[in-house]
């Protein structure tokens, strides 16, 4: 089974949008506001798809740029203002910024309550021990993606290849909310492939294109497919090498239409989360 990300992807927008729907017509509007800082070409990409997945479930994105030069002290104040202004629901600050600027320090301005990208301490805290918070969007959506792939999580045993704070940490927790067991696997584990072979679901989320082989993979294992590399030619890829893994496993995600899509829905929900 190749897991069409776009698909799921659509699907929940389409159950957003009725909600934003209803909410509006009690009154209700919901806004995010996306905090660009410097031309980084790739963030520009990014800030775009997410205003058009806004725009498609009917919210409000205010979109605010500021030149590559902004001082860190001019960025807290306009989170302070963002914070302040009970007309935004989601503050989202489009990283990597620029490299005068304490990238944590600006995280940590955000109002909790807003944090729709759920990095914030207290965030992670809650979704550590369980209480209702804001999820990480790519961890949240590979969650959903494969309860909506009719794949079962619960009992397996799960293997992510990275410990970043964005995904392989979230991953791990909200893996085991779903009752898998669960090992994160990184640059010094031993026996590595050995590891990733015990998998029935495999998380390959450590940005090195087409590092996961086959010899990584146990017959029909669930694979889901983290990175987005370049391969020797500059065409888009994955960390997983998707045409030697995708017969050996059960179920797969694509690069691109995989995982992607997922994240910024999964953003659209939590800018849904926001109110109430």
């Amino acid at each position: 089974m190749i897991i069409d990300g776009k698909k799921i992807s659509q699907e929940i927008k389409d159950e957003v949008k009725e909600q934003v729907a209803e909410l509006k017509a009690q009154g209700t509007e919901i806004t995010l506001a996306v905090v660009k800082v410097g031309d980084d070409p790739a963030s520009a990409v990014y800030v775009r798809n997410k205003e058009k997945a806004c725009e498609y479930v009917g919210m409000n994105s205010k979109k605010i740029e500021k030149p590559a030069d902004t001082t860190e002290e001019e960025l807290l104040d306009l989170i302070a203002d963002l914070n302040n202004d009970d007309s935004i629901n989601g503050i989202l600050v489009q990283l990597p910024l620029p490299d005068h600027i304490d990238e944590n320090k600006i995280l940590l301005a955000i109002d909790p309550n807003k944090d729709v990208d759920g990095f914030h301490p207290v965030n992670v805290g809650k979704m550590v021990i369980g209480e209702k918070s804001f999820l990480p969007c790519t961890p949240a959506g590979i969650v959903e993606m494969i309860k909506r792939s009719g794949l079962d999580i619960e009992g397996k045993e799960c293997v992510i290849i990275g410990r970043s704070n964005i995904v392989g940490k979230p991953m791990a927790i909200l893996m085991l909310r779903e009752n898998a067991t669960v090992t994160i696997t990184h640059s010094r584990t031993k026996d590595l492939q050995d590891v990733c072979k015990r998998a029935d679901i495999l998380i390959a989320a450590l940005g090195k294109a087409k590092f996961v082989t086959e010899d990584f993979v146990k017959k029909g294992a669930i694979v889901i497919d983290v990175g987005m590399d370049r391969d020797e030619n500059g065409k888009l890829c994955g960390d997983v090498d998707f045409e030697n893994v995708k017969d050996i496993a059960s179920a797969i995600t694509p690069v691109p239409g995989g995982v992607g899509p997922m994240t910024v829905t999964m953003l659209i929900v939590n800018c849904l989360r926001s109110i109430g």
